[in-house]
């Protein structure tokens, strides 16, 4: 605590702090960028998996649905149903994203529930579940943040920034802090609970590998699907809120 409470009184003990990371990571250098490998091939392990299962329950629709596709039309209206009840009668252009955002969170937090992806071995880094990375919580919300900027922009125009000044001009600082604490709660929500979630499992696996980890895992899938419905339900909640229109 010392060292840290030191290196934050100057300027690059804020980039020392920044810097610091969970575990081992294997980075890509593309150009003079350094890219986070293990999160892309991890998410696009999450990308197939959606991709595939959604091409196989909808490619050949029927009438009479068989149980691949009666489960992907459940699914679907579950998360009609999330977007309709935070965002009200115009919930329809928001199914996709609130859907998308939902689908790839819960798959890529049961993921790293079900895979200890840290057990696999790489030249050098460690695999984990896209979630269980501060780059793509903050990604996620700060998609959720334009998605609801431009959802009040587009309802209200440039009225939609009066919010910031109701009900008194006094609470202007307030409510700008606001609009910076809600991506900051969704990313760090997210990464907090995924992280500690495939990190217990990790060590238990390595203490004990057959039976004493499973009800933690079982634990870990209940939690990762809560953490996955409380984004998109948040995220759902602030679209609605800047389209709210107040009288």
């Amino acid at each position: 605590m010392n060292v840290l409470s030191c290196s934050m009184n100057t300027p690059k003990g804020f980039y020392d702090i920044a810097g610091v990371e969970v575990g081992q990571h294997f980075y890509w250098q593309i150009g003079g960028f350094q890219v986070h490998g293990q999160v892309l091939i991890t998410s696009w392990v999450v990308i197939a998996i959606l991709l595939g299962s959604a091409t196989i329950a909808v490619r050949n629709p029927q009438t009479i649905p068989p149980r691949g596709q009666n489960f992907f039309e459940y699914v679907l209206e579950f998360i009609r149903d999330v977007s309709k009840t935070q965002i009200g009668e115009e919930y329809s252009p928001w199914v996709p994203f609130i859907g998308t955002m939902f689908l790839f969170i819960f798959v890529s937090n049961w993921s790293g529930a079900l895979l200890p992806w840290k057990i696999v071995e790489l030249p050098r880094g460690e695999l984990a579940a896209p979630t269980n990375d501060i780059n793509t919580t903050v990604a996620l919300a700060l998609l959720t943040s334009g998605a609801y900027f431009y959802a009040g922009l587009t309802k209200k125009g440039l009225s939609y920034f009066g919010k910031y000044i109701q009900p008194t001009p006094i609470l202007l600082p307030i409510n700008l802090l606001e609009d910076f604490t809600k991506p900051l709660s969704l990313s760090f929500r997210l990464f907090g609970n995924i992280l500690a979630d495939e990190l217990v499992v990790v060590v238990l696996v390595s203490l004990v590998p057959l039976v004493v980890p499973l009800p933690v895992m079982f634990l870990g899938l209940f939690t990762s699907g809560i953490q996955a419905l409380i984004f998109a339900t948040l995220a759902a909640a602030y679209i609605g809120e800047s389209m709210e229109v107040h009288h």
